[in-house]
């Protein structure tokens, strides 16, 4: 632990022309005395770190000296290509990982552009949760996301409806959808891919020996296409309706965007008003009235004819409400 402390002292001295107790004690997450016995350390190991005194002193490395400890490890690599998405790389336990990996990358640039991962951060930053959701990272991701990054099976437990369940599944990669985390596997013993939502795994428990991984496994792909499928098996009905042009404008907003384009390309002409029938396709009549409310006026649902005595029974409270 100590050793890994003073790389990474070195490093970011190396990196910075100058740098207070204050300020490495913070970047490290020890004290002003350790970064004082710490200096002492590498200064007796032949490294030449000198302390400036005074209000503007600091540490500095003396004589142009340049450590060679800038060969990324695997792990690093793998998570310096996360950099962008910080959040993820604290939620499985990878963020000093990767702030290793860039130190070790900013020790290698030239003076004049190693500032480029702050200037980046500066100018970017993704923020994957959706609005007004408290994203919860799951207790057992680190352990899953251990697993991924060393190709080792897990004996996994989760709940199912109202019982648990246990499987033994080799873990190939980790997808983080609107602030939930889920895990794509392979069943053990099968071809079956399957995807699991890590926050209903109760009990994780590594294996000792690695599975072998299908080299031409690709994550995105086979993501977009269960998302698809996912999506198509959750609108099982349809209902028809009439969209006022205003309506037409919203509908975007209170069904999912996708769904709603493509409803809306197979509309038929307008009428004198401008209104057009669409047909929807909706998880059940429950959940379309729910969503359909968020049209109010601008939306006539035509069929099925139990949805729209539904509707006309809600209209018909709202209006009373505002007599």
């Amino acid at each position: 632990m100590r050793a890994a402390r003073l790389i990474k002292m070195v490093l970011l001295l190396q990196t910075r022309a100058s740098m207070t107790a204050a300020e490495l004690a913070r970047e490290l997450e020890v004290s002003e005395r350790t970064i004082t016995r710490d200096a002492q350390a590498l200064s007796e190991a032949g490294i030449p770190v000198y302390a400036d005194r005074g209000r503007a002193g600091g540490y500095r490395l003396v004589g142009g000296y340049r450590t060679r400890l800038t060969g990324l490890a695997r792990s690093e690599a793998e998570a310096l290509f996360l950099s962008g998405v910080p959040g993820a790389l604290r939620d499985m336990g990878l963020q000093d990982t990767a702030s290793a990996a860039r130190l070790k990358v900013s020790a290698a640039l030239r003076p004049s552009v190693r500032d480029a991962s702050r200037t980046a951060a500066q100018r970017f930053h993704l923020d994957a949760p959706a609005w007004f959701s408290e994203p919860r990272t799951p207790e057992l991701l680190p352990a899953v996301a251990e697993a991924v990054w060393d190709d080792r099976p897990v004996v996994a437990r989760y709940r199912r409806a109202a019982s648990e369940v246990e499987r033994t599944l080799e873990p190939y990669g980790l997808v983080l959808k609107a602030g939930l985390w889920y895990l794509c596997a392979r069943v053990s013993g099968t071809e079956a891919f399957r995807v699991y939502r890590i926050d209903r795994f109760t009990a994780v428990t590594p294996g000792p020996e690695r599975f072998r991984r299908e080299e031409g496994f690709d994550l995105p792909g086979f993501w977009a296409e269960r998302a698809e499928e996912f999506a198509r098996s959750v609108l099982r009905s349809e209902i028809s309706v009439r969209l006022s042009p205003d309506g037409v404008r919203q509908l975007p907003h209170v069904l999912d965007p996708a769904t709603a384009k493509g409803a809306l390309g197979t509309s038929g002409v307008p009428d004198e008003q401008g209104w057009v029938t669409v047909t929807l396709p909706v998880e059940t009549e429950e959940v379309a009235r729910a969503q359909l409310r968020g049209l109010g006026p601008e939306v006539e649902v035509l069929a099925p004819a139990s949805l729209r005595e539904r509707c006309a029974r809600d209209a018909a409270r709202s209006a009373a409400l505002y007599r």
